[in-house]
């Protein structure tokens, strides 16, 4: 349990002993990071950079769903264009289309999608040229 400041000492006095007597009981030792530099010091001043950070590191999306989709879509037509193979791509493309079809069933949330489902043989006619050149 946390101990309470006495009446009648200092409070700074209190939290210095406070903080000494943890670092003797060996308290921040091994901590994570330590001895690495402290990142985002140079970015300008966020007050919500813990709300940002967190739903990084949670892997959430503050985008509207229809803008998460637009965005998801670019990036499976990317992934399908530097696909391994022909399989892979058109399984990326199917698997895109499948979500593009659903929302365009059931409108998501947000701005409209302006979204149509890929057309497979183009996906892979550029993915060929890019393969190619």
């Amino acid at each position: 349990m946390t101990e309470r400041k006495p009446p009648g000492v200092d409070f700074e006095s209190w939290v210095d002993r406070q903080i000494r007597e943890a670092a003797e009981r060996g308290a921040f030792a091994d901590l994570p990071g330590a001895g690495r530099p402290l990142t985002g010091l140079d970015a300008p001043y966020d007050e919500n950079w813990w709300i940002k950070r967190k739903m990084h590191r949670e892997g959430v999306s503050a985008l509207p769903p229809a803008l998460a989709l637009r965005k998801a879509a670019e990036d499976a037509h990317e992934a399908a264009l530097g696909a391994r193979s022909e399989d892979e791509a058109r399984r990326i493309v199917a698997e895109i289309n499948e979500r593009i079809r659903e929302a365009l069933r059931r409108p998501p949330a947000g701005p409209p999608l302006h979204l149509k489902p890929y057309d497979p043989e183009s996906v892979l006619r550029a993915r060929r040229e890019r393969h190619s050149g």
